[in-house]
């Protein structure tokens, strides 16, 4: 195809899209102008719709607002009348409350007035009873020739006659009842923890002899110059002495461990048969470490019987001597397990703590231990030793209060009180030199003889019971039960006994008369 072809055809076709365009822009203005005319004419006719309803919204509103305020005009003018009425209502009630007032006003002016006559007519009246009662006063005075001082000590010497005697019977009534009723409930308890605690009757002997094969050895034990005895006794710290005695030497020292030490180094020096120095001090301190080892163990021992757990060391070591320390032949230790044992039986009878019951009771006696190498009473020995290894309070309580040195606090402590002196006052438990027993029987009829209406004072059920027979004419009946108590505290405030003593206060009065 040629060029001026293809240029033409192109010419064309150009010329042709630019007629469509024309004639496409013409069509679509022409509508666009219909479309607008439209949508004002629709616009117009929404605004004058709008115009038309807000119109008759308005009217209606007004309409509204008008019968709300008709409405609200009505309830006011109502609430109004009502609340008129309700002030009208109170001003009738306050005139009429005041008009009772001023009635009440008067009344009580009117009673005022008639109180103040009937005060001066009482005032007249008192007035004349004093003077009838002076008369009265100088009448009984002229008659019964005592004065009014006189008349009223006389009256209080009655009134403290009777008072005392009403005191003295009441409290015997009172005491008797408690007695009956504490003597029920404590023997109920002892004999429940005495049937199940079953102790050894026989008190146990201090053993301090050492027994020989033969007198032969008394002479190797003395030594060459009386090298050996000197060698064990320095050692040890004890005296040996050796007399006429057949087959036997005593170990004398006040300290019960080194005794024991002592004993036992002895023995085993006799059964070795080797005899100088240097085996001595061999065999004390091999007895020395047995002896520590059994103090251990009856320590621990005594533990796991009473079942006390968490015991410092020191205390079981401490607690393990006194299987060597004897109080009136009785065995300390076992006397501490004793009590551990009734105290908890007692405790568990009360519904108290029975471990810290049987705790309080095996400590009570720790300072016995000790007591011969520390000054100090055991009591407070015992004390010190359990405050400084942290004991319970109440453990060191009832350490310090078991003999009566202070007051318990607790339970616990009245129950070691009670169990001490059950162990020790039972039969075989313990024993009383003869001079000591003498002197206590002795002091016990001295103390109770020196009361003033006391005829005779006898010490009898070996010194359990006092008995005391007063003069009637100086002793009358409820004397008698004051007397009783009195001697009962001296009793307790300056003798040491074991158990308790009955104080039995007998007055007799007889009547003597011949018939001729």
């Amino acid at each position: 195809m040629e060029p001026l072809q293809i240029i033409l055809i192109v010419v064309g076709a150009l010329a042709g899209i630019a007629l469509g365009f024309v004639l496409g822009v013409g069509y679509r203005k022409k509508v666009a102008e219909r479309e607008i005319g439209s949508a004002e004419a629709e616009a117009t006719r929404l605004i004058n719709e709008a115009i038309r309803s807000g119109e008759s919204r308005k009217k209606e509103m007004l309409l509204e607002a008008k019968d709300e305020i008709h409405r609200s005009r009505t309830e006011h003018e109502k609430e109004v009348k009502e609340r008129r009425a309700e002030i009208s209502k109170q001003e009738r009630r306050l005139e009429q409350k005041e008009a009772a007032l001023d009635k009440k006003t008067e009344n009580f002016e009117r009673k005022e007035e008639e109180l103040a006559k009937k005060m001066a007519a009482v005032a007249e009246t008192q007035a004349e009873a004093d003077k009838l009662r002076a008369a009265q006063l100088a009448t009984l005075e002229r008659i019964s020739g005592l004065t009014q001082e006189q008349a009223k000590q006389f009256l209080l010497q009655t009134v403290e006659e009777d008072v005392r005697h009403e005191t003295a019977m009441k409290i015997k009534e009172i005491e008797q009842q408690l007695k009956d009723e504490a003597d029920d409930r404590a023997r109920e308890i002892l004999s429940v923890a005495i049937q199940r605690c079953a102790a050894d009757h026989a008190a146990e002997a201090t053993v301090s002899v050492v027994a020989l094969p033969s007198d032969e050895m008394k002479g190797r034990i003395i030594g060459r110059e009386g090298r050996n005895i000197r060698t064990l006794e320095t050692i040890t710290g004890v005296d040996l002495i050796i007399d006429d005695t057949p087959e036997a030497i005593t170990v004398s020292s006040f300290d019960p461990v080194r005794r024991e030490i002592a004993r036992v180094a002895l023995e085993k020096l006799i059964a070795d048969g080797r005899i100088h120095p240097t085996r001595i001090e061999d065999m004390v301190e091999k007895a020395r470490k047995d002896v520590d080892r059994i103090i251990r163990e009856e320590g621990e021992r005594a533990c796991y019987e009473t079942g006390v757990h968490n015991l410092n060391p020191e205390l079981v070591k401490i607690l393990g001597r006194q299987k060597f320390r004897t109080s009136y032949g009785q065995n300390v230790l076992n006397h501490s397990i004793e009590v551990s044992h009734i105290a908890g039986l007692m405790a568990a009878e009360l519904g108290v703590d029975v471990a810290l019951a049987k705790r309080a009771g095996l400590l009570h006696d720790l300072g016995k231990s000790i007591d011969h190498e520390v000054e100090g009473s055991h009591v407070q020995l015992g004390a010190d030793i359990a405050r400084k290894n942290k004991e319970n309070p109440v453990v060191i309580n009832a350490i310090e209060a078991h003999h009566g040195d202070v007051e318990p606090k607790t339970v616990i402590a009245v129950l070691v009180q009670a169990a001490d002196a059950v162990s020790a006052a039972r039969p075989g438990a313990r024993r009383e030199n003869v001079e000591n027993y003498v002197r206590r029987l002795q002091k016990l009829e001295e103390l109770t003889g020196s009361y003033p209406g006391v005829e005779k004072a006898f010490a009898i059920q070996a010194g359990r019971e006092v008995r005391i027979m007063v003069k009637p004419e100086v002793v009358n009946e409820d004397n008698m039960i004051l007397l009783a108590r009195d001697i009962a505290k001296k009793i307790e405030s300056e003798l040491e006994y074991p158990g308790q003593i009955k104080v039995n206060v007998i007055r007799e009065t007889k009547a003597v008369e011949y018939a001729k």
